[in-house]
Protein backbone atom coordinates (compact mmCIF):
# COMPACT_ATOMS: atom_id res chain seq x y z
CA UNK A 1 0.00 0.00 0.00
CA UNK A 2 1.32 3.41 -0.81
CA UNK A 3 1.44 6.35 1.77
CA UNK A 4 -1.84 7.65 1.33
CA UNK A 5 -4.22 8.70 -1.12
CA UNK A 6 -5.14 11.93 -3.25
CA UNK A 7 -8.33 13.32 -0.88
CA UNK A 8 -8.70 10.14 1.97
CA UNK A 9 -9.77 11.16 4.93
CA UNK A 10 -9.14 8.43 7.81
CA UNK A 11 -9.51 8.27 12.01
CA UNK A 12 -7.70 5.42 13.98
CA UNK A 13 -9.21 5.54 17.22
CA UNK A 14 -6.30 5.53 20.26
CA UNK A 15 -5.92 2.10 22.20
CA UNK A 16 -6.82 3.58 25.31
CA UNK A 17 -9.95 5.53 23.84
CA UNK A 18 -11.25 1.99 22.04
CA UNK A 19 -10.65 0.17 25.80
CA UNK A 20 -12.97 2.84 27.19
CA UNK A 21 -15.92 1.40 24.71
CA UNK A 22 -15.32 -2.18 25.33
CA UNK A 23 -15.88 -1.13 29.02
CA UNK A 24 -18.87 1.32 28.77
CA UNK A 25 -22.59 -0.49 29.03
CA UNK A 26 -23.89 1.19 25.73
CA UNK A 27 -20.33 1.42 23.25
CA UNK A 28 -19.49 -2.35 24.27
CA UNK A 29 -22.36 -3.22 22.00
CA UNK A 30 -21.00 -1.61 18.88
CA UNK A 31 -18.44 0.93 18.46
CA UNK A 32 -15.72 2.04 15.50
CA UNK A 33 -12.30 1.55 16.12
CA UNK A 34 -11.08 3.15 12.77
CA UNK A 35 -12.84 4.79 9.65
CA UNK A 36 -11.96 6.37 6.31
CA UNK A 37 -12.47 6.78 2.71
CA UNK A 38 -10.31 6.48 -0.22
CA UNK A 39 -11.01 8.08 -3.45
CA UNK A 40 -9.29 6.15 -6.50
CA UNK A 41 -7.27 4.34 -4.45
CA UNK A 42 -4.37 3.35 -7.04
CA UNK A 43 -2.21 0.17 -5.21
CA UNK A 44 -4.08 -0.01 -2.41
CA UNK A 45 -3.43 -3.86 -1.26
CA UNK A 46 -3.89 -5.39 1.90
CA UNK A 47 -2.53 -8.73 3.26
CA UNK A 48 -3.90 -10.23 6.73
CA UNK A 49 -2.75 -13.69 7.14
CA UNK A 50 -4.29 -13.81 10.63
CA UNK A 51 -6.89 -11.45 10.42
CA UNK A 52 -7.52 -8.21 12.87
CA UNK A 53 -9.34 -7.85 15.73
CA UNK A 54 -12.22 -5.91 14.39
CA UNK A 55 -14.86 -6.48 11.58
CA UNK A 56 -13.72 -4.89 8.73
CA UNK A 57 -16.75 -3.37 6.41
CA UNK A 58 -15.70 -1.93 2.71
CA UNK A 59 -18.51 -0.11 0.93
CA UNK A 60 -17.29 0.35 -3.08
CA UNK A 61 -18.75 3.45 -4.75
CA UNK A 62 -17.23 3.79 -8.04
CA UNK A 63 -13.76 1.93 -9.41
CA UNK A 64 -12.76 -2.23 -8.81
CA UNK A 65 -11.17 -4.23 -6.23
CA UNK A 66 -11.18 -7.66 -4.87
CA UNK A 67 -10.70 -9.34 -2.04
CA UNK A 68 -10.12 -13.17 -0.72
CA UNK A 69 -11.01 -15.01 2.79
CA UNK A 70 -11.39 -18.59 3.51
CA UNK A 71 -10.00 -19.59 -0.53
CA UNK A 72 -12.87 -17.59 -1.92
CA UNK A 73 -12.05 -14.52 -4.33
CA UNK A 74 -14.60 -12.42 -4.67
CA UNK A 75 -14.30 -9.21 -7.48
CA UNK A 76 -15.99 -5.88 -6.10
CA UNK A 77 -17.83 -3.57 -8.29
CA UNK A 78 -19.55 -0.20 -7.89
CA UNK A 79 -22.60 -0.10 -5.22
CA UNK A 80 -21.15 -3.53 -3.44
CA UNK A 81 -20.35 -3.82 -0.04
CA UNK A 82 -18.94 -6.37 2.28
CA UNK A 83 -18.08 -7.33 6.05
CA UNK A 84 -14.78 -9.32 6.21
CA UNK A 85 -15.22 -11.09 9.83
CA UNK A 86 -13.16 -10.47 13.04
CA UNK A 87 -10.33 -12.73 13.39
CA UNK A 88 -10.65 -14.24 9.78
CA UNK A 89 -7.34 -13.96 7.23
CA UNK A 90 -8.05 -11.56 4.40
CA UNK A 91 -6.69 -9.84 1.52
CA UNK A 92 -7.87 -7.00 -0.48
CA UNK A 93 -6.86 -4.51 -2.83
CA UNK A 94 -8.14 -2.30 -5.39
CA UNK A 95 -7.89 -3.49 -9.32
CA UNK A 96 -5.23 -2.04 -11.80
CA UNK A 97 -7.15 0.00 -13.96
CA UNK A 98 -10.47 1.76 -12.49
CA UNK A 99 -9.16 1.69 -9.02
CA UNK A 100 -11.99 1.40 -6.15
CA UNK A 101 -13.07 4.03 -4.48
CA UNK A 102 -14.42 3.37 -0.79
CA UNK A 103 -16.05 3.80 1.99
CA UNK A 104 -14.26 1.83 5.14
CA UNK A 105 -14.87 1.25 8.91
CA UNK A 106 -13.55 -1.17 11.71
CA UNK A 107 -16.14 -1.93 14.15
CA UNK A 108 -16.69 -4.40 17.32
CA UNK A 109 -18.63 -5.45 20.12
CA UNK A 110 -21.18 -7.45 21.61
CA UNK A 111 -23.43 -6.70 18.56
CA UNK A 112 -21.30 -6.74 15.85
CA UNK A 113 -21.79 -9.83 15.17
CA UNK A 114 -25.23 -9.49 14.28
CA UNK A 115 -25.00 -6.78 11.56
CA UNK A 116 -22.01 -8.83 9.78
CA UNK A 117 -23.73 -11.95 9.55
CA UNK A 118 -24.34 -13.11 5.80
CA UNK A 119 -22.24 -10.31 4.44
CA UNK A 120 -18.93 -11.77 3.99
CA UNK A 121 -20.27 -12.36 0.31
CA UNK A 122 -20.63 -9.32 -1.70
CA UNK A 123 -23.50 -7.32 -0.92
CA UNK A 124 -25.84 -5.26 -3.89
CA UNK A 125 -26.89 -1.68 -2.96
CA UNK A 126 -28.36 -0.61 -6.21
CA UNK A 127 -29.42 2.55 -7.12
CA UNK A 128 -33.41 3.11 -7.69
CA UNK A 129 -36.23 5.23 -6.72
CA UNK A 130 -35.92 4.48 -3.27
CA UNK A 131 -33.11 3.82 -2.49
CA UNK A 132 -31.63 6.56 -0.30
CA UNK A 133 -27.98 5.88 -0.82
CA UNK A 134 -27.02 9.32 -0.78
CA UNK A 135 -28.60 9.68 2.89
CA UNK A 136 -26.83 6.62 4.01
CA UNK A 137 -23.44 8.41 2.58
CA UNK A 138 -24.60 11.35 4.38
CA UNK A 139 -25.02 9.14 7.44
CA UNK A 140 -21.31 8.01 7.66
CA UNK A 141 -19.92 12.06 6.89
CA UNK A 142 -21.98 12.57 10.01
CA UNK A 143 -20.41 9.56 12.21
CA UNK A 144 -16.98 11.09 10.97
CA UNK A 145 -17.71 14.51 11.69
CA UNK A 146 -18.79 13.30 15.46
CA UNK A 147 -15.40 11.28 16.05
CA UNK A 148 -13.43 13.90 14.22
CA UNK A 149 -14.95 16.49 16.85
CA UNK A 150 -13.48 14.47 19.68
CA UNK A 151 -13.52 11.34 21.73
CA UNK A 152 -15.54 12.60 24.53
CA UNK A 153 -18.45 10.32 25.75
CA UNK A 154 -20.53 11.92 24.54
CA UNK A 155 -19.26 11.97 21.15
CA UNK A 156 -18.40 8.19 20.95
CA UNK A 157 -21.97 6.83 22.35
CA UNK A 158 -24.08 9.44 19.33
CA UNK A 159 -21.26 7.88 16.98
CA UNK A 160 -22.28 4.43 17.85
CA UNK A 161 -26.07 5.61 18.40
CA UNK A 162 -25.59 6.76 14.37
CA UNK A 163 -23.72 3.45 13.33
CA UNK A 164 -26.25 1.17 14.67
CA UNK A 165 -28.77 3.16 11.65
CA UNK A 166 -25.87 2.90 9.24
CA UNK A 167 -25.27 -1.09 9.60
CA UNK A 168 -29.13 -1.35 9.95
CA UNK A 169 -29.69 0.48 6.26
CA UNK A 170 -27.82 -1.95 5.14
CA UNK A 171 -28.57 -5.45 7.08
CA UNK A 172 -32.92 -4.55 6.32
CA UNK A 173 -32.05 -2.64 3.32
CA UNK A 174 -35.84 -3.62 2.02
CA UNK A 175 -37.37 -1.94 5.26
CA UNK A 176 -34.52 1.55 4.75
CA UNK A 177 -36.18 2.06 1.35
CA UNK A 178 -39.73 1.35 1.95
CA UNK A 179 -40.30 3.79 5.00
CA UNK A 180 -40.27 6.83 2.70
CA UNK A 181 -43.07 5.54 0.66
CA UNK A 182 -46.78 6.11 1.48
CA UNK A 183 -48.51 3.41 0.41
CA UNK A 184 -47.74 4.35 -3.74
CA UNK A 185 -47.32 1.63 -6.30
CA UNK A 186 -44.16 2.28 -8.11
CA UNK A 187 -44.99 1.95 -11.77
CA UNK A 188 -43.15 2.04 -15.28
CA UNK A 189 -42.07 5.90 -15.87
CA UNK A 190 -43.64 6.55 -19.18
CA UNK A 191 -45.06 9.94 -17.92
CA UNK A 192 -42.39 12.99 -18.63
CA UNK A 193 -42.82 14.18 -14.76
CA UNK A 194 -41.68 10.69 -13.14
CA UNK A 195 -39.17 9.86 -15.97
CA UNK A 196 -37.59 13.29 -14.80
CA UNK A 197 -37.71 12.30 -11.46
CA UNK A 198 -36.46 9.80 -11.12
CA UNK A 199 -33.94 11.20 -13.28
CA UNK A 200 -33.37 13.19 -10.75
CA UNK A 201 -32.86 10.98 -7.89
CA UNK A 202 -30.11 8.91 -10.03
CA UNK A 203 -28.50 12.02 -9.90
CA UNK A 204 -28.82 12.61 -5.89
CA UNK A 205 -27.51 9.01 -5.75
CA UNK A 206 -24.69 9.03 -7.75
CA UNK A 207 -23.14 12.68 -7.13
CA UNK A 208 -20.31 10.97 -6.03
CA UNK A 209 -19.84 9.62 -9.31
CA UNK A 210 -18.70 10.89 -12.76
CA UNK A 211 -22.08 10.46 -14.65
CA UNK A 212 -22.55 10.48 -18.77
CA UNK A 213 -25.57 11.62 -20.69
CA UNK A 214 -24.97 7.84 -21.99
CA UNK A 215 -25.26 6.88 -18.56
CA UNK A 216 -28.66 9.08 -17.83
CA UNK A 217 -29.98 7.82 -21.16
CA UNK A 218 -29.76 4.17 -20.67
CA UNK A 219 -31.02 4.95 -17.21
CA UNK A 220 -33.96 6.61 -18.47
CA UNK A 221 -34.50 4.31 -21.13
CA UNK A 222 -34.68 7.73 -24.02
CA UNK A 223 -32.30 8.29 -26.45
CA UNK A 224 -30.58 11.21 -25.36
CA UNK A 225 -31.65 13.78 -26.92
CA UNK A 226 -35.23 12.95 -25.77
CA UNK A 227 -34.11 12.51 -22.81
CA UNK A 228 -32.32 15.67 -22.76
CA UNK A 229 -35.66 17.91 -24.07
CA UNK A 230 -37.72 16.04 -21.55
CA UNK A 231 -35.58 17.44 -18.74
CA UNK A 232 -35.53 20.40 -19.99
CA UNK A 233 -39.15 21.10 -20.02
CA UNK A 234 -39.21 19.89 -16.82
CA UNK A 235 -36.37 21.69 -15.25
CA UNK A 236 -35.27 24.36 -17.63
CA UNK A 237 -31.60 22.86 -17.43
CA UNK A 238 -30.02 20.43 -19.42
CA UNK A 239 -28.77 17.12 -17.44
CA UNK A 240 -25.07 17.76 -17.11
CA UNK A 241 -25.83 20.74 -15.98
CA UNK A 242 -28.31 19.90 -13.37
CA UNK A 243 -25.69 17.54 -12.30
CA UNK A 244 -23.03 19.60 -12.16
CA UNK A 245 -25.55 21.92 -9.90
CA UNK A 246 -26.17 19.09 -7.31
CA UNK A 247 -22.52 18.46 -7.22
CA UNK A 248 -21.71 21.93 -6.27
CA UNK A 249 -24.45 22.09 -3.65
CA UNK A 250 -23.41 19.22 -1.91
CA UNK A 251 -19.81 20.94 -2.63
CA UNK A 252 -21.00 24.00 -0.58
CA UNK A 253 -22.72 22.45 2.21
CA UNK A 254 -19.19 20.53 2.72
CA UNK A 255 -16.94 23.60 2.97
CA UNK A 256 -19.43 25.65 4.79
CA UNK A 257 -20.26 22.73 7.61
CA UNK A 258 -16.76 20.57 7.74
CA UNK A 259 -13.42 21.48 7.49
CA UNK A 260 -12.31 19.03 4.84
CA UNK A 261 -9.63 20.41 2.48
CA UNK A 262 -10.84 21.69 -1.19
CA UNK A 263 -8.77 18.67 -2.54
CA UNK A 264 -10.76 16.15 -0.54
CA UNK A 265 -14.16 17.64 -1.37
CA UNK A 266 -13.22 17.49 -4.90
CA UNK A 267 -12.51 13.49 -4.63
CA UNK A 268 -15.50 12.40 -2.47
CA UNK A 269 -17.60 14.23 -5.51
CA UNK A 270 -16.15 12.36 -8.11
CA UNK A 271 -13.61 15.06 -9.64
CA UNK A 272 -10.12 14.14 -10.12
CA UNK A 273 -8.69 17.23 -11.27
CA UNK A 274 -8.90 19.95 -8.51
CA UNK A 275 -8.30 22.65 -11.05
CA UNK A 276 -11.33 21.85 -13.08
CA UNK A 277 -13.36 21.42 -9.74
CA UNK A 278 -12.68 25.21 -8.97
CA UNK A 279 -13.18 26.51 -12.61
CA UNK A 280 -16.53 24.12 -12.23
CA UNK A 281 -17.10 25.57 -8.90
CA UNK A 282 -16.53 29.22 -9.40
CA UNK A 283 -18.89 29.14 -12.96
CA UNK A 284 -22.00 28.07 -10.67
CA UNK A 285 -21.26 29.53 -7.46
CA UNK A 286 -19.97 33.00 -9.08
CA UNK A 287 -16.78 32.49 -6.28
CA UNK A 288 -13.88 30.10 -6.12
CA UNK A 289 -14.24 27.41 -3.38
CA UNK A 290 -11.75 29.06 -0.54
CA UNK A 291 -13.82 32.29 -1.48
CA UNK A 292 -17.27 30.60 -0.75
CA UNK A 293 -15.92 29.41 2.31
CA UNK A 294 -14.16 32.65 3.62
CA UNK A 295 -17.50 35.07 2.77
CA UNK A 296 -19.57 32.00 4.56
CA UNK A 297 -17.65 31.76 7.54
CA UNK A 298 -17.67 35.77 8.13
CA UNK A 299 -21.73 35.50 7.73
CA UNK A 300 -22.06 32.75 10.17
CA UNK A 301 -19.77 34.75 13.16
Amino acid sequence: MRDGFQGERQLVLPPMVVHQMEEDRLLSALHITDIGYYPSASFHEIHRQSGVGQYVFIYCVKGYGWYEIEGQHYDIRPNQYFIIPMGTPHDYGAANEEPWTIYWIHFKGLLASCYADQAATPKEIRPELHSRIANRQNLFEEIFRTLQRGFTLENLSFASSLFHYYLGSLRYIHQYRDATREGETVTDATDAQQVVAALIHYMEENKEKHLTMEMLSRYSGYSASHMSLLFRRQTGMAPMAYFNKLKMDEACYLLVHTDMKVNQICHKLGIDDSYYFSRLFSKVVGMSPRAYRSVSKDRRE
